[in-house]
Order: C-alpha cells, then sequence, then structure tokens
C-alpha cells in the first residue's frame, strides 16, 4: 500500500485492527496535501487539518488514541502510528512478546516457545497450527537475543574490514555473508579507519556484542599487536592476513606465487624491460607479490632494478602517478605487472596520455580479476584471485572453531589462476 511521502520516504500507514481505516489512510494526495512535518522532543510529529480524514463520528466511534503499524521499504515495523485527536505522531514500536502469542492461540507459554522455537515438539497439529497462526496474525518475531541466552550462542559472527571503498573486500564480504547465512549466522561488520587508531575499540566492540567468532580481513591488523592479542585471549578468530603472534588460522592465497605467475607470463611473451607497481611496501602481501615479480625475472635471465618498482596506494590515481614514474626512469619500458586492478585502470590512462599504446608498446598483467576488468580498453590480462572463495572459507573454518572443532594448524592456501586478455597482447 502507498503511503505519504516525507521527506523522500515512503510512511505507509496500515491499522493493525480496524482495517475500515484503511479507506481513508490508503488515499496519498489526502495525506500530503495537509501533511506538516514538526519536532516535539526528537519524534516526528505528523499534523494534518483533519486526523487521516476521518469526521468526528468516525474519529470518536473508533478511539482518538488509536495505534496503526507503520510500515517502510528501509526501516521496517520500529515504529506505530498513533492517532492523537487530530494529529498523528510516529511512536516507538512494542515488539509482540511470545507470552502473548500464547495467550492468543490458547496455550502455555512454554508451548507455543517450544512450537516457535524449533525446539523438539510434542504437540498436536492442529495446536502448533494455532500457536503458528496466532504468531502471524499479532506479527511475532522470535527474539534472537533471549534465545542467545539460553543458548549461548549469538548466531552473529563479526568481521572486521579495512576499507569498504575496495571493490576486492567487497567480493571477499559477499563471500563470507553468504557461507554465514547458510549456516544460519548474521554477520556484524566493523571498518577500520587508514590510520590505525581505534583499532582495538573496534575489535573490543564486537567482542562485547559477543559475537561468536570474527573473521579479520584488514591488512592494517598485520602489526597490531594488541589487536592480535584480542583475538587471541577473548574469541574464535580466522584472519586473512599475518597476525603478529600467529595462533590464528589464516586463509589466503600464495601472492609470492601471483607475483611469479604474472610477471612469468610477461616474460615468456618476450617482453625484457618489465617493471612492476605495487601497492603500499608496509603491506606484507605487497612484499610478497614483489619476490614474486623479483624471482620471475631472475628465472628469465632479466635483471631486477629499483628503477623499475614504483609503489603506489591501490588507486586509479596512484596507478596513473606511478606509470608515469616508470617511463620517466626507464623509456624502454615494454611491460608491467600491476598489483591491483584498480591501480591498473591508472596505469591504462596514464599509458594513453603518454601516448603508449596497449598491449603493441607496454603489456599490462594486472592481479584481482574484479569484474570491470575484462570491460576495459584493452580486456585486462590478471591473475585472478578467489576472493568470494576466501570470504567463505574462512567462515567455514571459523565456525569449526565455534563449535570446538579441532582445525589443522596450516594456512588454507586457495589456488590463483591467470586470466589471459588482450592486454598483453596474447589474449
Amino acid at each position: 500500500m502507498t503511503g505519504p511521502v516525507v521527506a523522500g520516504r515512503i510512511v505507509a500507514a496500515r491499522p493493525v485492527e480496524l482495517l475500515r481505516y484503511e479507506r481513508t489512510i490508503s488515499q496519498p494526495p489526502a495525506w500530503n496535501r495537509r501533511l506538516t512535518v514538526m519536532h516535539e522532543t526528537s519524534i516526528p510529529v505528523f499534523l494534518l487539518s483533519e486526523a487521516v480524514g476521518l469526521d468526528d463520528s468516525e474519529r470518536d466511534r473508533y478511539g482518538r488514541e488509536r495505534t496503526f503499524a507503520q510500515r517502510s521499504g528501509a526501516g521496517g515495523d520500529r515504529f506505530a502510528c498513533e492517532v492523537r485527536g487530530r494529529g498523528v505522531r510516529l511512536v516507538p514500536r512494542r515488539y509482540v512478546s511470545l507470552k502473548e502469542v500464547a495467550a492468543r492461540a490458547g496455550v502455555s507459554f512454554q508451548t507455543a516457545s517450544k512450537v516457535l522455537n524449533g525446539g523438539e515438539v510434542r504437540v498436536a497439529a492442529e495446536t502448533a497450527e494455532r500457536i503458528e497462526s496466532a504468531a502471524r496474525e499479532l506479527g511475532y518475531s522470535p527474539n534472537t537475543v533471549a534465545r542467545s541466552l539460553v543458548q549461548r550462542t549469538t548466531y552473529t559472527i563479526g568481521l572486521v574490514a579495512g576499507s569498504f571503498a575496495d571493490p576486492a573486500l567487497a567480493e571477499l564480504l559477499i563471500g563470507a555473508e553468504s557461507a554465514a547465512r547458510e549456516q544460519g549466522h548474521a554477520v556484524l561488520v566493523s571498518n577500520l579507519g587508514g590510520s590505525g587508531e581505534g583499532n582495538v575499540d573496534v575489535v573490543r566492540t564486537l567482542v562485547e556484542r559477543r559475537v561468536d567468532g570474527i573473521v579479520a580481513a584488514a591488512p592494517q591488523l598485520e602489526e597490531d599487536t594488541e589487536v592480535a592479542e584480542l583475538l587471541r585471549r577473548y574469541v574464535p578468530c580466522v584472519s586473512l592476513h599475518h597476525v603478529p603472534g600467529g595462533g590464528v588460522p589464516l586463509v589466503g592465497s600464495n601472492h609470492r606465487d601471483v607475483g611469479r605467475m604474472a610477471t612469468a607470463h610477461l616474460a615468456a611473451a618476450g617482453r625484457r624491460h618489465i617493471g612492476t607497481v605495487t601497492g603500499p611496501y608496509r603491506r606484507r602481501v605487497v612484499r610478497s607479490r614483489l619476490r614474486g615479480y623479483e624471482d620471475a625475472l631472475r628465472d628469465g635471465g632479466l635483471e631486477a632494478s629499483e628503477d623499475l618498482v614504483a609503489e603506489s596506494d591501490w588507486s586509479p590515481a596512484g596507478g596513473a602517478a606511478a606509470i608515469r614514474l616508470l617511463l620517466e626512469r626507464e623509456p624502454r619500458l615494454d611491460a608491467v605487472f600491476v598489483q591491483s586492478d584498480l591501480m591498473a585502470v591508472g596505469v591504462l590512462a596514464g599509458l594513453s596520455a603518454a601516448g603508449r599504446t596497449v598491449p603493441t608498446e607496454v603489456a599490462v598483467v594486472s592481479c584481482d580479476d574484479l569484474a570491470f576488468a575484462a570491460y576495459l580498453n584493452p580486456p585486462l590480462t590478471t591473475v585472478r584471485l578467489p576472493l568470494a572463495e576466501t570470504g567463505a572459507r574462512a567462515v567455514e573454518l571459523l565456525l569449526q572453531l565455534t563449535r570446538g572443532e579441532e582445525v589443522d594448524p596450516a594456512p588454507v592456501i586457495l589456488p590463483a589462476e591467470l586470466v589471459v586478455r588482450a592486454s598483453c597482447g596474447l589474449g
């Protein structure tokens, strides 16, 4: 049912009990013409020249203080819409209790709890149907907080993320959330800042929320000993990055192999002056890929040079700046391994601005294989990392730990693969 638009949001009112109200409330033009928004102790108040279009006899008949369920696409049933005389206001919604459901169904609290909370039930089918019907009529939703006190699990896992602006992280999160949902768990995500300040508070908040475990997907934590101690001491944890002092299972890929694979492909194509654009050197994954790059150069009989290495910041702008620097240092540059697809976007733009054609003059191989890689000009050759699979595997391993199962202490290494497209000249 369409309701009035308030500050760009649909606020549709639907009566809980008196469906006769629907014929007047369900007419948005009447609402929109008369609606004025005011504030009273931070609660929005909706004043109407006539209370939702009801005449005095109807208003007196059905009462001047009648509560309606408020429905909105964004907020759900968080508020009730209350008619008071000639006005309407939003008030905090009161959740239906299990006792109310039991009373409506004419059964004991314990019987209603067994039926609705999925325990071992020994009640007649007719009784169970009556309880479920009462729950639907009243709009009952199970109280997971109360359930967690009994079962000693919140069915919630925490995920500490690096930066929501990173599309590679987004794929990891999708895989993690999907795996958690399949196992009946919700995911509570916390985002770290780039400065490193407040990392302890972020993790401590998740612990205080009594999450069953934590997946750490933030490279900022690689050298944070205080956070590492929290993760080891208070809650089961799985990490996608190095944890100082160890003691936390790891899931990921062999990033030295990633760097070696990409660079070896360029060397095998006959490229002799191969540069690389890296992420920040302080990240272990960056240093691992750089070692793989150097391995492949040596294996191909090529000399590694500091002039062929440019540090960047994972961004397209950083990639463009890095390729300009490499071209200044080594005009003969004929290939480049870029450590992320996002930076490769800037590298391609920088090469185009410098008048260098890809792949004829400079071949490009990247890393990640994000969704847009195949649609760049030219389509990007890249090392595909199993990002969603990594997130899912981390959650699976974490849930094993929360169940008290033993897990192999060795890191879980998921394979990467080279996806050849036109940017390397061999696609």
